[in-house]
């Protein structure tokens, strides 16, 4: 029997290994790429690696691709359903559920809640679903749609779960917007129409560039939840968040793409379950959250869920790749 040739091993998933380095390259030095570090991630990955996927995206998607993307009505109904109203109700009732038979701790349930109204992100979803070979343009549409109205749904869902509600700068929300994804959308498609890079440089890989541009994502993200250890909790509640929010995504993922593929193809089901209908945003959901509970003595319980929630989705993501990619090439629906 033929040994395994350890650099095909390494080239083949070399995503998943460089995941593993992140994490653990994170835990040796947090400092490195936390907020205010000498890599400065507030302004690196915002306008650096959030910027260079959807620039990325814009040259290697044409317009007719947005387009087409624009028309699967059915499909953005279904993401958006799923993330604001779905994941919201089931975790209201699970909430319910661990309050009145477990004695959960009160703000680790809030923080529950509020994960649950977050909108999807506009970075992992688009870069997953390319990676797997998904309907990219699709993704890229219910990100940007998503977080446009997470503006206005998520705090109004809030209200209502929590009794209190944040006031979002439409201004300064939509601004983010379109620094991080239209207006690198637009220079990526500009590039791509006059050939202003690839005239240059022909065999830019641009998926594997898009990809790295994920695994820095990943590397300041550990890199901030790991800065502080004193967060104000026992190890139980810690524990216990991390495994309420691991069995929350699995199921999530599981009862999605289920109830999707009844439906859709398996292209879309890829967008509709992996990513954009059940990722949750970190960068709308910290803002809200100090507005929210600036000041309070259990900040730390109720962020600590979206915390653990943004690196576990990515997490996920990238361990389901290599299996949605043997999924859709069974289903001989791989795009190219």
């Amino acid at each position: 029997m033929a040994k395994p040739n350890l650099t095909a091993l390494l080239k083949k998933y070399w995503f998943l290994f460089g995941l593993l380095f992140c994490i653990i390259l994170a835990d040796i030095f947090p400092s490195l790429g936390a907020t205010g570090g000498p890599l400065k991630p507030e302004w690196t990955v915002k306008y650096g690696a959030v910027a260079l996927i959807f620039f990325i995206s814009g040259m290697t998607l044409s317009f007719n691709d947005f387009f087409y993307a624009a028309t699967k009505v059915r499909v953005h109904l279904f993401v958006l359903t799923f993330t604001f109203v779905f994941i919201p109700t089931i975790v209201l009732f699970i909430n319910a559920i661990l309050r009145g038979l477990f004695g959960i701790n009160e703000w680790i349930l809030k923080g529950l809640a509020t994960v649950s109204c977050m909108p999807p992100p506009v970075s992992s979803a688009v870069i997953l679903t390319k990676a797997v070979g998904g309907s990219e343009a699709a993704a890229i549409f219910n990100s940007v749609v998503g977080s446009f109205l997470g503006i206005f749904i998520t705090p109004t869902i809030l209200l209502f779960l929590l009794g209190s509600t944040a006031v979002v700068s439409l201004l300064n929300s939509v601004l983010v917007l379109y620094q991080t994804v239209l207006l690198p959308l637009c220079l990526g498609q500009l590039s791509r129409r006059y050939k202003l890079i690839t005239a240059f440089v022909p065999r830019l890989p641009l998926s594997t560039i898009g990809e790295l541009a994920l695994l820095f994502i990943i590397f300041t993200t550990f890199c901030d939840a790991l800065k502080t250890h004193d967060i104000g909790m026992n190890a139980s509640d810690i524990l216990i968040t991390v495994a309420l929010v691991l069995l929350l995504q699995i199921s999530l993922l599981y009862i999605s793409f289920h109830v999707a593929e009844l439906f859709y193809s398996p292209a879309d089901v890829i967008i509709t379950v992996t990513f954009c209908a059940t990722h949750k945003s970190l960068t709308l959901g910290v803002p809200i959250l100090r507005i929210l509970f600036a000041g309070y003595a259990h900040f730390s319980q109720i962020t600590l869920p979206l915390l653990v929630y943004h690196p576990t989705q990515i997490i996920l993501g990238g361990l389901l790749v290599p299996i949605f990619k043997r999924w859709l090439n069974r289903h001989g629906e791989l795009l190219p």
